[in-house]
């Protein structure tokens, strides 16, 4: 009977994939034809790395759009190409919302692989994965407790920093990571591999609400800092001077912090471009000069271009200039001797006396334990409130969410702005910060043919038509919040997440300003990421922009999630003190994005690094 279950469901979902595709086939590139049996086994994969309490559901769904042929005499995936291409329509446009998030679903995917292709070129190549003998990792014994100082769990941009700077202090630091250890290099950027490889769930991650926000965590080591683009921003003045006011925040001024932004400078080699920025990127900068708006070069941790450029990108790859955790502090961790435990997971805490036991488990299944005096909490605005709501600690825990909810569009212009190497662009426009950032974001074929999922004829010409397009991002602080929950025999959190009205407002005005200025810099055609939303062919069609996003039409993400443990005196609404230790706990700390009061309204990893050092150095007696 599992057979004959099993079956039906690849046969289902092959019927969805091949239906799918098809319409992408009349672009006549040879890489968008059938066959496409492989599209059908990246979405069983990818169905499988959906948190478990949506697995159930999304197979019994699939399962149900099949059925559903039958009241037209057949299931659908026995049915004429015709047929089926009526009932996904059907579905997709359909008024019950799980009809439109099944569609949405395995479309997303199969235009994610399909295009996907078009970014290979005969000359990239990039490993698997890195070699079993050059990972430094390490193996505690099966059955026996691995004993150390300290425990950090987590080893993003928090995390390795915490690790590395304790261990170069000469103390005993065991990093524990859930996820693998992949070297920077081990697959193209923002690829479907690297989705398949170092993304939370493969990238399919999502708030709730009424309107679903998309959302992304690196799991792997080095968490957020091996996917993410490498901005940096310090933390806005402003910004510090609201966490002084409204939560208490003591060592929080900015002559505290400069210092510690200067070495974290230093040792991430943040950078401007040595070269051209890319011209997608210069052509939102150019729309804003000629609307007399602020924009600027934003820098980046990547090491400066050692190769050329041309007219369309920073550089013409030869070695991937990127820098990331795995590139600097976990190599100098390592190097002080401090102990990696990768693909682990820490399922609780549990304090004994001065120790804390931490109940772990291996990709294998194995139990392990580990035991420490002091415990530094890394793992993420999701996953530590996550975990320590698992082990009984809740006072403050998860139950103030904040992200900077995202608007995408898509620009099309006259002349070409795309290609190959563009790189990262690194404009971004800060006339009305910190509630509106407008940037340049990645612009792969996959990801351009994503952001036209609301257009479909248009998204089937990306093969043809990418080098002149770009995708672009309104970007606002918010007021809104969520929580994230841990649900019972379940083992991933559940994240919510409520827009206010004043969002709402907010995202609609973004997206018109930002049309404004792509109109400004020479787009001929703009299409927004929002659906029933026709493209804008002229400055004039800006008037069609609501004045308020309406509920659960915005494909909304972001990649920036923060404040789920807010530090500062405040015991009335803050978990941790100034320096992220547990309020009514002595060795149990928190290093990470949680930390956050609000959200910053700029790319937070300068300001997590910061904090990072700065508790460092106050746990170890330095400040």
């Amino acid at each position: 009977m599992g057979s004959r279950w099993s079956n039906w469901f690849h046969d289902t979902v092959s019927a969805l994939a091949y239906s799918l595709a098809e319409r992408h086939a009349a672009s006549g590139d040879p890489v968008l034809q059938p066959p496409h049996n492989d599209l059908a086994q990246f979405i069983l994969r990818q169905q499988a790395r959906l948190p478990d309490y949506l697995r159930g559901p999304m197979r019994a769904a699939t399962l149900g759009f099949d059925l559903t042929g039958l009241l037209r005499g057949r299931r659908f995936h026995t049915q004429r190409p015709e047929q089926r291409h009526w009932r996904i329509a059907a579905w997709k446009l359909g008024a019950w919302g799980p009809q439109r998030d099944l569609i949405r679903f395995h479309e997303s995917l199969v235009t994610l692989a399909l295009y996907d292709r078009l970014t290979i070129t005969a000359e990239e190549s990039y490993p698997a994965a890195l070699p079993a003998k050059s990972i430094p990792t390490f193996q505690p014994a099966l059955g026996q407790p691995l004993c150390c100082d300290i425990a950090v769990v987590g080893s993003g941009p928090g995390g390795a920093i915490t690790a590395c700077l304790l261990a170069e202090a000469g103390r005993e630091v065991c990093l524990i990571e859930e996820g693998p250890f992949l070297p920077l290099d081990s697959c193209r950027p923002f690829s479907r591999m690297e989705m398949e490889q170092k993304y939370r769930h493969g990238g399919l991650t999502v708030a709730w609400g009424a309107d679903k926000i998309a959302y992304v965590e690196g799991r792997c080591v080095g968490g957020g800092s091996e996917i993410n683009s490498g901005l940096y921003h310090r933390t806005p003045p402003e910004i510090l001077a609201r966490w002084r006011r409204e939560f208490l925040v003591e060592a929080l001024m900015e002559k505290d912090l400069a210092p510690l932004f200067a070495l974290n400078e230093r040792d991430l080699s943040v950078s401007k471009l040595t070269g051209p920025a890319p011209a997608a990127s210069m052509k939102l900068h150019d729309g804003a000069m000629h609307l007399g708006w602020r924009s600027l070069e934003v820098p980046r941790w990547f090491r400066p271009a050692e190769t050329g450029s041309d007219s369309h990108s920073a550089t013409v790859k030869t070695a991937d200039p990127r820098q990331s955790m795995t590139a600097t502090f976990i190599p100098r961790f390592l190097k002080a001797g401090g102990k990696l435990l990768a693909e682990t997971r820490v399922i609780r805490l549990r304090s004994e006396g001065q120790t804390w036991v931490l109940q772990a488990q291996g990709t294998d299944g194995a139990p392990r334990e580990i035991h420490a005096g002091t415990v530094f909490l890394c793992a993420g605005a999701v996953q530590t409130p996550a975990l320590l709501r698992r082990s009984g600690i809740t006072q403050h825990i998860g139950n103030v969410l904040r992200m900077h909810p995202t608007l995408k569009l898509v620009a099309k212009f006259p002349t070409t702005v795309n290609s190959a190497a563009m790189g990262v662009p690194v404009h971004q426009v800060k006339e009305f910060a910190p509630r509106l950032t407008f940037g340049c974001s990645i612009s792969s074929p996959a990801y351009l043919a994503l952001g036209l999922l609301e257009h479909p004829s248009h998204g089937a010409e990306v093969s043809r038509t990418w080098p002149y397009l770009a995708n672009y991002y309104a970007m606002i602080t918010g007021d809104g919040s969520g929580h994230v929950r841990e649900l019972p025999r379940y083992r991933d959190p559940l994240v919510r997440y409520t827009l206010t009205d004043r969002d709402r407002r907010d995202l609609a005005d973004g997206w018109r300003k930002l049309a404004t200025a792509l109109f400004a810099a020479g787009a001929d055609t703009i299409f927004p990421c929002v659906t029933g939303s026709a493209p804008l062919r002229h400055p004039d069609a800006l008037r069609q922009i609501p004045e308020s996003l309406p509920v659960g039409a915005g494909n909304l993400m972001t990649i920036h999630l923060f404040s789920s443990c807010p530090m500062g005196e405040d015991r009335k609404r803050c978990a941790t003190d100034s320096f992220g230790r547990l309020h009514g706990f002595t060795n149990l700390r928190i290093n990470d994005a949680s930390l956050l009061c609000t959200a910053p309204g700029v790319n937070p990893q300068g300001t997590i690094m910061a904090l990072a050092r700065r508790n460092v150095l106050q746990f170890l007696g330095h400040l």
